[in-house]
């Protein structure tokens, strides 16, 4: 599995965004599913706020299976807020935190990101680093 994170998730379905020719590009060499949780999905949506269409695009993402939401529950939470803690310089916002926190429980090492700046800095259990897609 490869987590995707709200940047892609935008950049997906705005032709105008300026990540989406790279994007596209990385999806079609991917042949893991791309997974993600509700709080990157969350911004994604908010980001296309005004582009109603391109929110329906993301929706059909979801429904037709391209991209499948894992869970996040209570046992999350806490860790959830360690990590939020631990990088508060960068500072490290709820959907980075829920994608490093299912990352850490699934075992999954890769992400598809326009964010390298903080995925560079981030670690899985304070140690392991994520390979960042594109």
């Amino acid at each position: 599995m490869i987590l995707i994170d709200a940047g892609p998730l935008v950049a997906l379905v705005d032709a105008d965004d300026q990540y989406h020719e790279k994007c596209v590009d990385c999806l079609k060499s991917l042949r893991e599913p791309l997974v993600t949780v509700w709080p990157p999905l969350v911004e994604a949506v908010y980001l296309l706020g005004d582009l109603p269409k391109a929110q329906e695009a993301l929706w059909e993402m979801l429904a037709r299976g391209a991209v499948r939401l894992l869970t996040l529950d209570l046992v999350d939470i806490h860790r959830i807020r360690e990590l939020m803690i631990k990088y508060a310089d960068r500072p490290m916002d709820l959907a980075d935190a829920a994608l490093v926190r299912v990352a850490e429980r699934e075992g999954i090492r890769r992400i598809f990101t326009v964010d390298r700046s903080d995925f560079t800095v981030y670690r899985l259990h304070g140690r392991i680093g994520l390979e960042i897609l594109p």
